[in-house]
């Protein structure tokens, strides 16, 4: 074999050559020279590449949900208000533009709290212990001091349990919900403008939560029904039956899923009785390799018949919500209104 030939082998390895051009758009990115705008710059998104156009489709995803009146469920886990993102999704609320919300039990304790009391920015390299010793908690980077929660349970035993479950005994999650909106509403001292559950009770838009016993909401029942009412409880399976009912009566369902776990499930399980979800937009960092519900993505629910087969009809943008929710709402809901048509 000569130089010259085994030169020409080897690069038929390493450069093959192109037999036949791809027909996909050219990979360009947001032009910073110049005036900026942010529509623009999301438009960029779709040629930018990775999850930039990911998020460029959750964004159309999301307009065609609202252009074709979808009934849009709103999941999300209760981390979301603990942190700055409560006020998108009070904003959310506010605005009558999402028609089921479905969280978790933290979402509520927390977002009652807020009215009332701050959370704090601290820092995630914390020396554990004196924080325990200090009566303060560690969401990451966010700290939630111990009085907090005193403060809840007091402000539930005297202004929201006695005369709620006095009424009935027996309550469904949603009843709860609604019964804390309305509280926080009614109580002059409280901060209502940032308050998803305020705003949700004002719309009626239903707030379901089918692990609402899982935080301090739950601790407080607890102790509640030992002290004062042995016969008060929840019951979850009503709020089931209303869940599917929010699903089978609609025309069209579109999903967004901010973090994963039960209150994703129970929207695409909920969607399952009518054949699938017409859209689904999910946001999350849960790794599918485990096989986990946190780490499927929307293609496996298609699998089992909770996202309709169609064509581009769901995604997933792979990030932090804090990162990317604000410019889902910002494109989707702020900057956008649906045609009358």
């Amino acid at each position: 074999m000569t130089e010259e030939n085994g030169s020409s082998e080897t690069r038929d390895h390493v450069i093959p050559g192109t037999k036949k051009s791809h027909k996909g758009k050219k990979v360009e990115g947001y032009d910073f020279r110049g005036e900026f705008s942010l529509e623009d710059m999301l438009d960029a998104y779709e040629t930018t590449g990775f999850q930039a156009t990911h998020m460029k489709e959750a964004i159309e995803l999301v307009k065609e949900m609202r252009e074709n009146d979808a009934k849009i469920f709103l999941t999300f886990t209760s981390n979301i208000i603990s942190s700055g993102l409560r006020e998108a999704v009070a904003y959310l609320a506010k605005e009558d533009f999402v028609d089921v919300i479905i969280t978790s039990s933290g979402s509520h304790t927390e977002d009652v709290i807020k009215t009332a009391k701050e959370f704090k920015m601290g820092s995630w390299d914390a020396d554990e212990a004196a924080l325990r010793e200090q009566g303060i908690n560690r969401l990451g980077n966010i700290y939630v001091e111990s009085d907090n929660y005193v403060w809840l349970e007091q402000w539930l035993n005297s202004e929201v349990f006695p005369e709620f479950f006095e009424e009935k005994k027996m309550r469904t999650p949603t009843e709860v919900a609604k019964a804390l909106g309305e509280a926080v509403g009614e109580d002059e001292e409280l901060e209502q403008k940032d308050s998803f559950l305020y705003h949700a009770s004002e719309n009626e838009i239903p707030v379901f939560c089918p692990a609402l016993i899982d935080a301090e909401i739950g601790d407080y029942m607890f102790y509640y029904r030992q002290e004062q009412d042995e016969e008060i409880g929840i019951e979850i399976l009503d709020d089931w039956d209303k869940l599917i009912h929010e699903a089978v009566e609609a025309e069209t369902t579109g999903i967004i899923s901010v973090g994963d776990g039960v209150p994703k499930h129970q929207a695409i399980m909920s969607n399952l009785f009518r054949g699938g979800t017409d859209y689904a937009v999910y946001i999350s960092t849960g790794m599918e390799g485990d096989g986990s519900l946190s780490g499927a993505p929307p293609k496996e629910a298609v699998s089992w018949g909770k996202i309709k087969e169609k064509t581009r009809n769901y995604t997933q943008v792979e990030a932090e919500a804090t990162l990317v929710f604000p410019l889902l709402v910002a494109s989707s809901f702020k900057n956008f209104e649906p045609s009358d048509s």
